[in-house]
């Protein structure tokens, strides 16, 4: 038999647009639907589909409200909340007031969260208004949605005064209070207070602490709250991921890997926290090898991921890796956004791709200060400097301001260039009052090793002397070499007696020093410092290599065998090494 309300509800699902809808709407006016709540809840899904049709939704909504429960003028505000305009949910609520509508404790939480959203702090605090004048405030619910509210909104006075007046305060009181100081980089705040709960925690209250103690960088609250959570909580992918996410970022990334490792499962996020991890701790190789792994699992890796990935193809420079991650981005029509745009750029430029990282560079639609450095340190790095510095002004004039790191490429390529008038004139930049930076240690270096390949020795002397910082071994080396060059021979001897006292533990002090003085031949000294190392138990940190071979790294160290071709590679060198011997015999001039 024909049911004219089930074919209506048909046409109303299937409505994309207002024309056609107003149609339905005089058939549910004349068939006398409009006023049935079923049909109205339905009604109220199709608005919530379409923030653009909000003043018509309040328009029907309106047309006969005293017979409608608040439930679906409830529905139809928390429809907006969750979308991309939530201002709307907060447009419409003000709209039904006006006319006639009275919320109710079902209400004001929906339009809290609402304002949460979008941190319209105003608006939150007239509502707040509204529910002391109706005398809702005692309701833990609209409670836990005004501590929730400003503790988005960082109006931490405010939350704190609604907590402290709460009669009754469950577990969802406390981790509103705990995640919003958390949000806001109140960590320390943040973990005091989850000392004060009377309440059991629930896994978002530990998830909360959890980032609380990675971002604080807190690792002996961390491991205290892993073994809270291995003795009272059952496994739970969420509170692994979230302790795995705070030991990476501790910097522990044994334990990471074996928290990692035993995780019964593992979604995106848990793969994306231990390789992104890697890649920020200077692991990239086992980084690309966990990347593979997942591949393998089954889990189809995200912008997020990838732009991680090309980072770690970046520092090792394997550009058939990087190419094939571009070719991925492609095919699988993930989007391209201003972070994989510049960790693509960044790829390219290091392994030497200018052009390609020119042509992505300038087919990006928005770039930051990011972008610019990756470029301009990609420039620097392969010796075009003129380039690098003429994109510097074209970055000026752009309008994107510049920062340490783009003031240190600009150096750099100065410093290769032996450009020091230019040099002189970026230095003077970089602490003016236009970018108010501070220098760092490496600014420092880059500038004395630019005065030292000039010959100038005295002003390099100068600016190490009156470096704010103490110089490193680093910058002693790039001093002493130059006074060899230049057969400056007292103040090398300065130098090495000063190099000594900077770090008895750095082997680099005594190998820099050892070389040096094998450079004099003087052997005696050699000797003596090798022994001196030997005492104190210093080691020297064995040299590597990394190669590529169809697009997988091999990462070779000094006096390592382990590598499964270790046979083949030697018996190769050798051969080498004997045809180069033989040809040198033939052709000895």
């Amino acid at each position: 038999m024909f049911n004219p309300k089930w074919v209506l509800l048909d046409l109303i699902k299937d409505c994309k647009n207002l024309r056609i809808f107003r149609q339905i709407h005089a058939q549910l006016v004349t068939s006398g639907l409009v006023y049935d709540e079923f049909v109205t809840n339905k009604v109220v899904e199709f608005f919530a589909n379409f923030v653009e049709f909000g003043d018509y939704a309040c328009d029907y909504m309106k047309q006969d409200n005293t017979r409608l429960s608040s439930f679906p003028l409830n529905s139809l505000i928390y429809g907006y909340v969750g979308g991309d305009f939530p201002q709307m949910a907060v447009s419409v609520y003000r709209r039904m007031v006006r006319d006639g509508f009275v919320p109710d404790l079902f209400t004001f939480p929906v339009v809290l969260k609402a304002c949460s959203n979008f941190s319209g702090s105003r608006e939150g605090t007239q509502v707040h208004g509204v529910v002391v004048k109706l005398g809702l405030l005692s309701d833990l619910y609209v409670q836990n949605s005004l501590v929730r509210f400003y503790g988005a909104c960082g109006t931490f006075p405010s939350a704190g005064k609604v907590f402290d007046e709460m009669l009754v305060r469950d577990v969802v009181s406390w981790n509103s209070l705990i995640s919003g100081l958390v949000k806001a980089g109140h960590y320390g705040e943040a973990i005091a207070l989850f000392f004060r709960m009377d309440v059991e925690p629930s896994i978002t209250t530990l998830v909360s602490v959890l980032a609380a103690c990675a971002r604080k960088r807190d690792l002996g609250m961390g491991k205290g709250i892993h073994g809270l959570i291995e003795r009272k909580f059952k496994s739970d992918l969420v509170l692994g991921n979230a302790i795995l996410d705070m030991y990476v970022k501790n910097g522990c990334l044994c334990e990471a890997k074996k928290v990692f490792d035993d995780l019964p499962v593992r979604d995106i996020v848990s793969w994306t926290i231990i390789i992104t991890g890697l890649v920020q701790s200077n692991h990239p190789r086992e980084s690309l090898e966990l990347f593979s792994m997942m591949q393998t699992s089954g889990i189809s890796p995200d912008g997020i991921i990838l732009t991680s990935v090309l980072s770690a193809c970046a520092s090792l420079g394997t550009l058939d890796f990087g190419t094939w991650v571009h070719e991925y981005i492609d095919q699988r029509g993930i989007k391209w956004d201003i972070h994989i745009g510049t960790a693509m750029v960044d790829m390219y430029a290091k392994c030497g791709c200018i052009e390609m990282a020119l042509q992505i560079f300038n087919n990006m639609p928005q770039r930051n200060t990011f972008t610019w450095n990756a470029l301009l340190c990609g420039l620097a790095m392969h010796g075009l400097v003129h380039k690098a510095l003429n994109l510097f002004e074209v970055m000026i004039m752009s309008g994107v301001k510049p920062n340490e790191v783009t003031f240190l490429a600009i150096l750099t390529a100065c410093c290769h260039s032996g450009l020091v008038d230019e040099g002189r004139k970026y230095w003077n930049k970089v602490s003016s009052k236009l970018y108010n930076l501070s220098p760092k240690l490496e600014h420092y270096g880059c500038m004395i090793d630019l005065f030292c390949r000039a010959g100038l020795l005295e002003e390099a002397v100068e600016l190490a002397r009156t470096m704010p910082m103490k110089p490193d071994v680093l910058i002693w080396g790039v001093l002493l070499n130059a006074c060899t060059s230049f057969g400056n021979a007292e103040l090398s001897q300065h130098i090495q007696d000063y190099i000594l006292d900077l770090d008895p533990e750095d082997s680099g002090v005594f190998v820099l020093l050892s070389n040096t003085y094998a450079t004099s031949e003087r052997w005696t000294d050699v000797t003596r410092l090798r022994r001196l190392m030997k005492d104190r138990g210093v080691k020297k940190a064995p040299g590597s290599s990394v190669i590529e071979v169809d697009g997988k790294t091999h990462e070779f160290v000094v006096g390592d065998i382990s590598h499964h071709k270790t046979e083949e590679i030697y018996q190769l060198l050798n051969l080498v090494n004997s045809v180069h011997h033989e040809a040198h015999l033939m052709h000895p001039f």
